[in-house]
């Protein structure tokens, strides 16, 4: 793993972002700057279905309205479309993925897969998706903000989806494709992705890289404690003035300002020179009011 620290903040084009979405993108910037390290964006544009049309230009220019420039070119994951092809291909040949033949109408209530056709598609029935296959071990690992984890897979999922029955390449895998391609060696992101990261974990060994470090920063949720999400319609984060957003942001983030740091540039000296994780709250986060 590269010494040099670098993070990502990797959004879906699926509307513009919000609260919740910044929230990720000025901690990961910060958690990359305070450590001289590099700070990529990816837009994760491999689900058609669920992508607006204008949304990743959006996203772009309201990340520079902020001040948040990435150290390289924005990268755009349907760009790694070889690459995930060749993750799967190895993954199907040395036994860590299978293909399945099941439908969601075939899985159990709790959603969790029984290995139907671990050994072999039953008799009758044609590949639709393809599984990685888990192992009968949890998972462990350090959230550096929640601190130590253990997912047992078998109980939480099972063997899971790594490429659709539609043929489209699943968020796991492509995900973790593309952090080794870019040596991403810690990510910081929303603690609605938490319970990826033992999933992830587990196809980093797969394919036999090294899993990064682990961040997942407050969930923002609306008054009624709902989540904020891009695709229903949430808010558009307010970028009509940034320094007074970033404020906000930064004090959500446990680092609230103090009064001579106004303008956008002082801001973000003052949060790169102070950041640190302890402060960051493990708790959930109302959005705040405009």
């Amino acid at each position: 793993m590269s010494s040099v620290y670098r993070g990502r903040f990797a959004p879906s084009p699926t509307g513009p972002l919000h609260f919740g979405s910044m929230l990720a993108a000025v901690g990961s910037y910060l958690q990359a700057k305070s450590r001289k390290g590099r700070w990529l964006v990816r837009i994760e544009d491999i689900d058609p279905p669920r992508e607006v049309p204008g949304a990743a230009q959006h996203q772009l220019e309201t990340l520079a309205r902020f001040g948040l420039q990435p150290d390289e070119a924005p990268l755009y994951q349907s760009a790694s479309a070889a690459q995930h092809r060749a993750a799967l291909t190895r993954l199907l040949e040395t036994g860590a993925a299978f293909r399945c033949g099941c439908s969601r109408r075939d899985l159990p209530a709790s959603g969790v897969y029984p290995g139907t056709c671990r050994d072999g598609l039953p008799p009758g029935r044609r590949a639709r998706s393809i599984r990685f296959r888990i192992n009968d071990q949890p998972e462990h690992f350090v959230d550096r903000i929640h601190g130590a984890q253990c997912v047992d897979l078998a109980r939480e999922c099972g063997d899971f989806v790594i490429r659709r029955a539609d043929g489209l390449i699943a968020y796991q895998l492509a995900v973790v494709v593309d952090d080794i391609a870019s040596g991403i060696t810690e990510v910081v992101r929303g603690a609605d992705l938490l319970d990826s990261s033992a999933r992830q974990q587990a196809l980093y060994r797969a394919l036999g890289a090294a899993p990064p470090q682990w961040v997942h920063l407050p969930l923002v949720v609306d008054r009624s404690g709902a989540k904020l999400s891009k695709s229903d319609n949430s808010d558009p984060v307010a970028a009509g003035s940034p320094a007074t957003t970033l404020r906000q942001l930064l004090s959500a983030l446990g680092h609230p300002p103090p009064p001579e740091a106004g303008s956008l540039d002082r801001l973000w000296r003052w949060a790169i020179e102070n950041w640190n994780l302890a402060r960051v709250p493990r708790e959930p986060i109302k959005v705040p009011q405009r």
